[in-house]
């Protein structure tokens, strides 16, 4: 067995989760699962073709996924449908069967998986530095040489609950410089740093706040474009990157919060759910996966992990309280080329330099 199926699938997989056969029967005509799969992966191809037991002609059959012209072919000839370039997930698949002079349309769902065995990473520790252990750390990004920190308002067993908030800190002592606290109902959730203006997600209110930088004087609030939950945030330096607890990683426009566009995060096998906590580093995602005390480096443009990095570790080096949560909180210090992690009620930030 391959050391990605060992550790990744230890800290990352969750179980695929395939539809079976929705093969729709209309008029005798259906496609033909017989040499198909549930499951494909982005190099791989399909042949489609129509099963059709009462053997009636066929004129013609144009084939659609998700909800695109695919292509089409004469009589029922065998349609080979490439998965290259197509978005990770779902495909849904329609069939319009052409039959005298009347159209028949029947379709099917299959999954297209990432084609790549990710790497697994190793890292060292560079440094070890205070943090406040009542921050219930929810967004971490290097704004200069000071960190900008998104909190939550968890409660861990004691049932204590935080007051969500928006601070600055120093990343080396965990001094709090500044912060702007969210009204005690609310819910910090993921932010990042984009041309002066710190955005700032909520967890449930379906909102987001925009700050200046330098004071945390919040600016405006922007709803979200649809009913969601607001996990991770990141940005390229011109569009955001935003996260709501599945497999999806949304492209959302700073201004309007709408979406332009989006990804679905898988590996080979799998797709990776609760995406959290997100950093942009030298154009990939990297993403904290909840709950599993481990990074993926994600391709943008795919969704597919390309990289895992084992931080399990680290929570075995810091105050073991009641309240200790999982690691959330990822820095990069562009100066250094080293990254600042920490987590949930976590009294240490780790400063790591992350090998190969």
């Amino acid at each position: 067995m391959k050391k990605y199926n060992v550790l990744a699938a230890m800290f990352l997989a969750m179980a695929a989760v395939s539809c079976g056969d929705d093969t729709k029967k209309e008029n005798a005509f259906s496609i033909d699962t017989t040499n198909l799969k549930q499951q494909y992966n982005a190099t791989e191809k399909a042949e489609l073709s129509i099963a059709n037991p009462a053997n009636k002609e066929i004129d013609s059959v144009v084939y659609l996924v998700n909800g695109k012209r695919a292509g089409s072919v004469k009589g029922n000839a065998k349609f080979t449908l490439d998965f290259a370039g197509r978005k990770l997930g779902y495909q849904d698949i329609q069939a319009q069967v052409y039959s005298g002079g009347h159209g028949t349309n029947t379709d099917l769902r299959v999954e297209l998986m990432s084609s790549i065995d990710p790497k697994v990473l190793s890292y060292d520790i560079v440094n070890t530095y205070p943090h406040d252990m009542t921050a219930y750390t929810q967004g971490l990004e290097f704004y200069r040489d000071t960190l900008i920190e998104s909190t939550g308002s968890g409660a861990g067993r004691s049932g204590k609950r935080a007051v969500s908030d928006i601070r600055k800190v120093n990343p080396k002592t965990g001094e709090v410089y500044k912060k702007t606290p969210l009204d005690p109902e609310n819910f910090g959730e993921g932010a990042t740093v984009l041309n002066g203006k710190i955005y700032q997600l909520t967890y449930q209110r379906n909102e987001g706040y925009v700050y200046d930088a330098n004071t945390l004087k919040k600016l405006k609030t922007v709803p979200y474009y649809k009913a969601m939950e607001g996990w991770g945030l990141t940005n390229d330096g011109k569009n955001l990157y935003m996260t709501d607890g599945s497999e999806k990683i949304y492209t959302i426009d700073p201004e309007t919060f709408k979406q332009i566009d989006y990804v679905n995060v898988y590996t080979r096998g799998s797709k990776i759910g609760a995406v959290n906590e997100l950093e942009w580093v030298d154009g990939k995602i990297y993403g904290n996966i909840y709950q599993k005390d481990a990074i993926a480096i994600i391709n943008p443009k795919t969704g597919e992990v390309e990289s895992v990095l084992d931080l399990s570790a680290l929570k075995a080096k810091v105050n073991q309280h009641i309240d200790l949560d999982v690691l959330n909180g990822i820095a990069y210090n562009p100066k250094t080329k080293t990254f600042f992690v920490t987590g949930k009620n976590w009294d240490k930030m780790f400063e790591i330099r992350i090998k190969g």
